[in-house]
């Protein structure tokens, strides 16, 4: 979308509503500036109760804080910016203008369950963008761990990995950022991107996402800052995270669903019963053999001559 178009947009708004989250912390949690319509206010007061500590999270994630007030604006479906948004985006954010835009007629929308975790997906790209220095970082970088700010990890997610590893061979850092360019492949990579961000933190640690914003802050290019941070090229690390999970979310879903087992059972039932027939059939052949058997001595004993009389 043009940024200027919206910009007008969102000025010509009319937005009634205007409320601010203060932080607990001062200088931690950033400060939302929520603007909101009066068909929205509902939304926009859900919002202003988001707890405080939510938004620090976030902040001790990213390793971000402070900075100018964050806008919020709540858009209805009936408005133009709306009209102009393609159907499948629920929010974005304007990074450099500490601007977000959320469209709450939209949510649920993977990756997001509520409107609470649309918000705070958004905030996360905001604060990522801060932290680095509004210096580009991969679109999988971004969405990933916008991802992870915004909820936890549920079966929605698993779900959608193993569907994304069983349509798909390893992905490179750059295949994975090209599957968010088509609504058809997006929901795929925010969960190929989730994941591999989980992954990286589970074996980095939480450090790792401010030490590489604040070397790319630094003007180093990502992919020097990532192998600074973590020993690995982006590709490397996303080629032992797909040989780490491709059992667990590729081979272990299709091991146990329902179709699988159905047809296991059936296997087995088409075993036993070429086992019962094979037994069976060995059965009729011993009685077989035991009829002819006696045939033969009746037959032999027929045609023995009378013995004399004594």
């Amino acid at each position: 979308m043009d940024l200027d178009r919206a910009l007008r947009a969102l000025g010509a708004f009319g937005l009634a509503s205007v409320a601010l989250l203060t932080p607990a912390v001062a200088g931690l949690a950033p400060t939302l500036e929520i603007e909101a319509p009066p068909e929205l206010a509902a939304d926009a007061e859900r919002l202003r109760r988001l707890p405080s500590s939510a938004l620090e999270q976030v902040v001790q994630l990213v390793g971000a804080a402070g900075g100018d007030p964050i806008v919020v604006s709540l858009v209805p479906e009936d408005a133009p910016l709306a009209r102009e948004a393609p159907a499948w985006v629920a929010g974005y954010a304007y990074g450099a203008l500490s601007r977000i835009v959320l469209f709450p007629e939209r949510v649920p929308r993977y990756p997001n369950s509520t409107l609470e975790e649309l918000l705070l997906h958004e905030v996360s790209h905001v604060l990522l963008d801060r932290a680095a220095g509004h210096r580009p970082l991969p679109r999988w970088f971004h969405e990933g761990l916008a991802s992870v700010a915004g909820g936890p990890w549920d079966l929605r997610d698993g779900g959608r990995l193993s569907l994304a590893m069983l349509r798909s061979r390893e992905l490179s850092p750059q295949q994975i950022d090209r599957l968010f360019r088509s609504p058809g492949t997006v929901s795929r990579g925010y969960a190929v991107a989730t994941a591999l961000i989980r992954d990286l933190l589970r074996r980095h640690g939480e450090e790792l996402v401010p030490e590489l914003l604040a070397r790319r802050r630094q003007g180093e290019g990502f992919d020097t800052a990532f192998r600074h941070v973590t020993g690995l090229t982006p590709g490397e690390a996303a080629h032992a995270f797909w040989r780490r999970e491709v059992f667990w979310y590729r081979w272990l879903p299709v091991l146990s669903s329902s179709a699988t087992l159905w047809i296991a059972v059936t296997l087995l039932a088409l075993v036993a019963i070429r086992r019962r027939r094979q037994r069976d059939a060995a059965i009729e052949a011993r009685w077989d053999a035991e009829d002819r058997a006696l045939r033969e001595r009746v037959a032999e004993a027929l045609r023995r001559p009378d013995p004399p009389p004594s």
